[in-house]
């Protein structure tokens, strides 16, 4: 009687455990679907995470005011990755894992991106990038093969770089350059690597190049040094808060040349660190500008002050950018399956997003046009548009 009482026993916990298996392979709501917004929520880069996310955020918002997709409702589940690669990792294996989307967007930093991409490949789970540059968030490094999985909507540093070293040796007429580089930021690495090519093949000359670390606070040694090398032109490639605090100690120091950056100066903390007066004389490359006399653009600052109560940087813009063409990659493939969506994001072409028309090439990256921003007296002036 006992030994047939255990049977039965572990054939009720066989049954409900395998129930639970089940369950746990579908949609916990048919009603809805799952999309991930992974971002850098807190941490050293938390304002352009929040902007990201709110783009995103905005963007489904609409999406399920006018309906949804496929007749359903989007279910967005967000995921901080606290601007960590591990803690970027972490947090993409949970939503792939455990929350079960069908595809995740969200992320600025290269690094983080290169992270949570492993994870996506792994659990083929297509992941759309919002602003992570760096070429190897869409081709890995070692095989030089395109990841199946893995996508972006901002252009790359190659074209970013030289779009930096060009404003500077045509526009400045500047030739003499010295370079800061973060040496624990892959994207700070990558953009200083194509900023120099460029540059030198453009006729211009690097006197010297330094390295910090993020998190860096006292920068006047390096720039001492820097200074010493008269350069005529300054390239920092770094993060807003670095750059903030590197531009206020090199004017502190009368270095009063131009210093030149990308996208990751993009930040209202940029003018809070660094004080307005002294980025006069500052410029970087950006994916977008609030100044954009689009009225398609104008309408969406105006959606963006009235939701947020601020006006968007770049991030924000790329983060809606982002789920309007992951939203309609599904609309394309009318299915909610990965692998259909996958299919139907490389498909891509001429998308009408904010930031410009977007295509996605065979290496999965943006194919669009830059912008040249100019800093005067604290704000963001728009100085030129550089197509590819």
């Amino acid at each position: 009687m006992r030994k047939n009482s255990f049977k039965m026993i572990a054939l009720v916990m066989g049954v409900l455990l395998m129930a639970g298996v089940l369950a746990g392979c579908g949609s916990s709501n048919s009603n809805e679907i799952k999309i991930g917004i992974l971002s850098e929520l807190t941490g050293g880069n938390a304002t352009m995470g929040t902007s990201t996310a709110n783009g995103i955020k905005m963007a489904i918002k609409e999406a399920n005011a006018k309906g949804g997709v496929l007749g359903k409702q989007i279910n967005a589940v967000v995921a901080d990755n606290k601007s960590e690669p591990s803690e970027s990792a972490n947090a993409m294996t949970k939503l792939t894992t455990q929350d079960r989307v069908v595809a995740v967007t969200g992320v600025f930093s290269s690094s983080n991106a290169m992270a949570a991409s492993n994870v996506a490949e792994a659990n083929k789970i297509p992941f759309l990038a919002v602003g992570a540059t760096n070429p190897k968030v869409t081709v890995d490094e070692k095989s030089g093969k395109v990841k199946d999985n893995t996508f972006r909507v901002c252009f790359i540093d190659p074209f970013q770089g030289t779009v930096g070293a060009n404003f500077v040796l045509n526009t400045l007429k500047l030739q003499k350059a010295a370079i800061l580089v973060d040496n624990s930021s892959d994207y700070s690495k990558g953009l200083s690597a194509f900023f120099k090519d460029a540059f030198t093949k453009g006729g211009g000359s690097i006197l010297s190049e330094e390295a910090y670390l993020q998190k860096d606070q006292d920068f006047k040694t390096i720039l001492t040094k820097v200074k010493a090398m008269n350069p005529e032109v300054i390239y920092v490639p770094g993060y807003y808060e670095e750059v903030g605090k590197i531009v206020k100690q090199a004017r502190e120091l009368d270095m009063n040349m131009p210093i030149i950056g990308g996208d990751g100066w993009d930040s209202p903390k940029l003018v809070e660190i660094a004080t307005g007066a002294n980025l006069n004389n500052t410029y970087f490359t950006n994916h977008y500008s609030v100044e954009d006399t689009n009225p398609v653009s104008q309408a969406f600052v105006a959606a963006y002050k009235k939701e947020y109560g601020q006006v968007p940087d770049a991030l924000a813009v790329l983060g809606y950018d982002a789920a309007n063409v992951l939203i309609d990659a599904i609309k394309r493939a009318n299915s909610a399956e990965p692998a259909k969506i996958r299919e139907a994001l490389a498909a891509t072409k001429d998308y009408p997003a904010i930031s410009g028309s977007t295509t996605l090439n065979a290496t999965h990256d943006a194919v669009k046009s830059a912008v040249i921003i100019e800093m005067k007296d604290g704000k963001q002036v728009f100085k030129a548009t550089v197509k590819p």
